[in-house]
């Protein structure tokens, strides 16, 4: 199963970082599908337009649900397996290592990326009678639009597909993963060549080759980290 991701936008050209590097790599391997639509495609004025005054009054505009609409029902019209529907959106669900999980075991991930003062709240009303919808937010802040979201959540995603890292061990190593000790969520410093670095010694430990203690030690310091920065976790 390739997971397939449709990412819905007024800027197509924001997603092109995930032509880069390992995502980009993944895809040229076929180890998951990225399709970028314009929302601008399914707009039927001379201006394009997708937004308008909200309805109460308020600043801002908010994007209209035509569009949306028409451009949901085009995707969802393929037939993909379990389609999931995510607005990213600053009053969703935080966006943890956890959803990245369970998304990356998904077979389709629709990201819907509002702008101004967000999609018309119909929208997400509607569809969720046609596929499962997610409302999700990458923090406590306020971004310009969902396509930074995008980015950060289709790479928290991809990464942990199989055959995506080249070594299938990284991701179970990264602070967050499931199988981490209580305490220890967030992974401990790393080192590497040269030992010595303007005045800096790498831990002693780390050269001994004695991986009991090696393993300890990181453990140690994973705690005092964790403890320092999430005594919250």
């Amino acid at each position: 199963m390739t997971l397939r991701i449709d990412v819905i936008t007024v800027f197509p050209q924001y997603l092109t970082p995930l032509e880069l590097s390992l995502l980009g790599r993944a895809q040229e391997s076929g180890l998951y599908e990225l399709h970028v639509k314009d929302l601008r495609d399914h707009t039927h004025d001379r201006h394009r337009t997708v937004d308008d005054t909200p309805y109460g009054g308020g600043p801002g505009m908010v994007m209209r649900p035509e569009p949306w609409g028409e451009a949901l029902d085009q995707v969802l019209a393929r037939g993909e397996a379990e389609p999931v529907i995510i607005f990213p959106t600053p009053s969703g669900v935080p966006f943890t290592q956890a959803l990245a999980e369970e998304f990356a075991e998904r077979s389709h991930l629709v990201i819907a990326c509002g702008r101004y003062e967000g999609i018309d709240a119909r929208v997400a009303e509607h569809y969720r009678a046609l596929a499962e919808v997610r409302e999700v937010s990458i923090g406590d802040y306020v971004l310009a639009g969902g396509e930074a979201a995008a980015l950060v959540m289709i790479e928290a995603v991809v990464r942990l597909l199989p055959g995506v890292l080249g070594n299938s061990q990284s991701a179970s190593d990264d602070s967050f993963a499931p199988g981490r000790a209580p305490g220890t969520e967030l992974e401990g410093p790393n080192y590497t060549k040269p030992p010595s670095w303007r005045g800096m010694e790498v831990p002693e430990v780390l050269l001994s080759g004695d991986h009991a203690r090696i393993r300890s030690w990181r453990e140690e310091e994973s705690r005092v980290l964790t403890q320092q920065r999430r005594a919250e976790a």
